[in-house]
């Protein structure tokens, strides 16, 4: 059986039963372990389902958005976002940048700054700081993970776990205030953890779009983000309860 019939069948089954095991994927396709996981990965990277320890699940309203779309959502909040983000960097900082279409917008604000030295695995941020010849920028790799446009995995959360930041700015699907920032996808949580990790500070770049959101896999804890950069039509209920969590918080 090819690849493609493989999947197809994944899809079908997960689309009827909801969830989907790799020891019974492998025992009904008569196939390996190995194999199903590269299966539900791949399946995973094109938003067809969210993967979960063992398996995988329907994505339904967890899937992670294609980064056509989320370019598309509150385009003008995010650039006011990055904006005013960009008002936190100073020349000579080390800033991590993670992947996501805010900190895409801020790279981009940065472009006329010198002397920075820019952490990241966001191919789009990397390619946003090539005008900026004055900074040093630092592409951290490993597995390229299309919908995002970013490295991820082992590999890349082990780099990051050696690099240290003054602050890393990053975003995600959703932040709650009784949870944190989250995503749908464990290997984009892993590396942004690590890239939080090593830095002096965390700022969430978050439109209100994602505040109260709440995805099904948690990035970084309320308890160790120190400030929040969102728009002015975010839920004012739940920024007072991040304030009231100790998040410096500018809505912008």
């Amino acid at each position: 059986m090819i690849a493609a019939q493989r999947r197809n069948i994944i899809v079908e089954t997960i689309e009827r039963d909801g969830a989907v095991s790799i020891t019974a994927l492998s025992e009904r396709l008569k196939t390996s372990a190995v194999t199903i996981r590269r299966d539900l990965d791949q399946l995973a990277d094109e938003g067809r389902l969210v993967r979960t320890h063992g398996g995988a699940v329907l994505a339904s309203s967890a899937r992670e958005s294609s980064y056509a779309e989320k370019l598309e959502q509150a385009l003008a909040e995010k650039t006011a976002i990055a904006r005013a983000a960009a008002k936190r960097v100073r020349n000579g900082d080390v800033v991590a940048l993670g992947p996501g279409t805010t900190t895409e917008l801020l790279a981009k604000e940065l472009v006329t700054r010198s002397g920075l030295r820019v952490v990241t695995n966001s191919l789009l941020v990397a390619e946003a700081m090539v005008s900026a010849p004055e900074n040093e920028v630092i592409v951290v790799g490993g597995t390229l993970r299309h919908s995002i446009r970013a490295f991820v995995g082992g590999g890349t959360v082990a780099q990051l776990l050696g690099l240290r930041a003054d602050t890393a700015f990053l975003s995600g699907n959703g932040l709650a205030a009784d949870f944190g920032l989250s995503t749908p996808a464990f290997p984009v949580a892993d590396t942004d953890r690590a890239m939080a990790t090593g830095a002096g500070r965390v700022i969430a770049l978050v439109d209100h779009t994602k505040i109260g959101r709440r995805s099904s896999v948690l990035t970084v804890p309320t308890d160790d983000i120190q400030h929040l950069i969102t728009d002015s039509k975010s839920e004012k209920k739940q920024l007072d309860a991040l304030r009231e969590a100790g998040v410096e918080v500018d809505a912008v």
